[in-house]
């Protein structure tokens, strides 16, 4: 298993004359498909993933004693890191989305279609870009150019493809603001959240995931009668262009379901599992007073362990964790352990309170 993890690592790490990596026949998208046919092409955001999956994965590496191999990844993540932050990378407003086969930039301010993408954007955060304040613009970027606040869509590019005389590929095949072009795409907006959560957005995660749920597309019969599709599962794509805006697509769709409920559990309320302990660390929107979280754990000899988690906001910040209690005491942490809780399989129920506190206060 680690070696067929190490070599999809191993095959990943060949560039193009922009010193990013190749985009091939697509890369998340696969709609883009024609952008690196010719094996030229090159992926901003496929850099970004790399970038967090290198620095993810690496540590197992060096404690199998496949140290070279690890400095090998590390090097190329420093050359990469440079690339993406640099001309290649950075458009000065938002990052590009990657170049075609002729060198062709996709995701310019200069493009008449496709000018911004938003999975370039919120995977520079996530994979912790070295321009803090770079990744910072590009969601920025998004709020403003990628987000219909009158329509409740968040859209994964703009402007769609249409007329260009250059070939992405079959996404161009979709009418504009249908599906991957130009519509919203809610697995890929999803890491959105992610983004402004780990920035320590609170209102803005909260306010992009409500977006998001499907639920909040039945609050009229005008809604329900735009959106038109099963407003209690997640749905893979919203329409964005005229006559079909709001309109939903294709539901019951589980990767965009997965996203969601991660997004909410994990960006937002701040629910890690790491092994044998629990980290909770919240990005919340500031006007939440406090929220509960029961959390039932399955022991090895069949025991059922409870933990109910309460976090209370006084202050009403968007994050950072003044005092955390167990069962009534702070919890004891070993040298090397990772901050939060150990859980433990003893068939009780247990009591978690957390405390959001101003001294932790980031600006929204």
């Amino acid at each position: 298993m680690y070696e067929h993890a190490a070599r999809s690592i191993d095959s990943s790490l060949a560039t193009g004359s922009h010193g990013l990596p190749l985009m091939g026949t697509g890369d998340w998208n696969d709609g883009m498909n024609n952008v690196g046919a010719q094996g030229k092409g090159e992926s901003v955001w496929m850099g970004w993933f790399l970038l967090s999956t290198i620095e993810a994965f690496a540590p197992f590496a060096e404690t199998r004693g496949d140290g070279d191999r690890a400095q090998r990844w590390r090097q190329h993540a420093d050359d990469l890191r440079a690339a993406l932050d640099g001309e290649a990378g950075w458009d000065g407003e938002w990052y590009r989305r990657g170049y075609y086969d002729d060198g062709t930039p996709l995701g310019t301010r200069t493009s008449e279609e496709c000018r911004i993408d938003v999975i370039a954007q919120s995977w520079s955060v996530l994979a912790n870009a070295s321009n803090r304040q770079h990744a910072a613009a590009a969601m920025d970027a998004v709020e403003k150019y990628l987000v219909m606040h009158d329509k409740g869509i968040a859209l994964l590019l703009t402007p769609p493809f249409d007329r260009t005389p250059k070939d992405p590929g079959y996404i161009k095949g979709y009418p504009p603001g249908i599906r991957e072009n130009g519509g919203q795409y809610t697995h890929g907006a999803t890491w959105s959240v992610f983004a402004l959560a780990q920035l320590g957005q609170g209102n803005r995660a909260g306010q992009l995931f409500d977006r998001l749920n499907p639920i909040n597309h039945s609050r009229s019969a005008a809604a329900i009668e735009r959106y038109r599709v099963e407003p209690y599962v997640a749905c893979a794509d919203v329409y964005s262009v005229k006559p079909y805006v709001g309109c939903g697509g294709w539901t019951w769709y589980t990767g965009s379901a997965a996203w969601i409920y991660r997004a909410g559990l994990e960006a937002i309320l701040g629910f890690h599992l790491q092994g044998d302990r629990l980290l909770i660390n919240p990005c919340i929107p500031r006007d939440w007073s406090h929220y509960e979280i029961t959390y039932c754990r399955h022991g090895d000899k069949d025991t059922l362990t409870r933990y109910e988690i309460t976090v209370e906001n006084p202050d009403h910040v968007c994050s950072g964790v003044a005092k955390l209690e167990l069962d009534g005491a702070v919890p004891s942490q070993g040298a090397g352990e990772s901050p939060g809780i150990a859980l433990v399989d003893d068939g009780k129920t247990h009591q978690v309170r957390i405390v959001l506190g101003n001294a932790h206060r980031r600006p929204e």
